[in-house]
């Protein structure tokens, strides 16, 4: 639990989230629209929501995948080690693959994750994230589809947490911490 009090402004509401998840899979479809099944990788735990929404609007034939990776535990700074808690089921080589991220910070998680999926060789790789905070990035790596760039604001809702709180929140919000 939080031992600091804050509050919560909303940053990105959810008609917006809706609308820019429509367009998103419009590009999504144009590029696998010749896959004979697109396997969609959720990273756990912040994407879920996210994952839910992007395959619910995706008209493509469909398998989902979860994998668990942390950098950052109940804290609200990376702590730049990549950890894998939760692997794959199913073998991804020779798959059309798209990795679901919920936010893009130092970029070490997703910069692992892609590098540990590309070693399995998958026959095409592509990710998405929901937030992108380029200001905070310490490695080279942009996902293929950016939802919304975001300033360096510590936000929750819509899947992402502080110390498992908020995940419910339909919208992005900022989190300020009061006294």
């Amino acid at each position: 639990m939080p031992d600091k009090t804050y509050v919560i402004d909303e940053l990105i509401s959810a008609k917006a989230i809706a609308a820019r998840i429509e367009s998103l899979c419009r590009d999504i479809r144009r590029e696998f629209r010749n896959t004979d099944k697109l396997v969609v990788v959720g990273l756990l735990r912040g994407s879920f929501i996210f994952i839910a929404d992007l395959v619910r609007e995706l008209d493509l034939p469909i398998e989902v995948d979860f994998l668990e990776a942390s950098s950052y535990g109940d804290g609200m700074e990376s702590s730049r080690e990549v950890r894998i808690l939760k692997d794959l089921r199913a073998a991804i080589e020779g798959r059309d693959v798209l990795v679901v991220e919920d936010i893009v910070d130092t970029g070490h998680t997703l910069n692992h994750v892609i590098a540990l999926l590309k070693s399995r060789k998958p026959a095409h790789l592509r990710s998405i994230a929901l937030l992108d905070k380029p200001s905070r990035r310490e490695v080279d790596f942009r996902a293929d589809w950016i939802g919304f760039e975001i300033p360096d604001e510590f936000v929750v809702g819509y899947g992402i947490d502080f110390a498992q709180r908020n995940r419910n929140l339909p919208y992005i919000g900022k989190v300020r911490f009061t006294e």
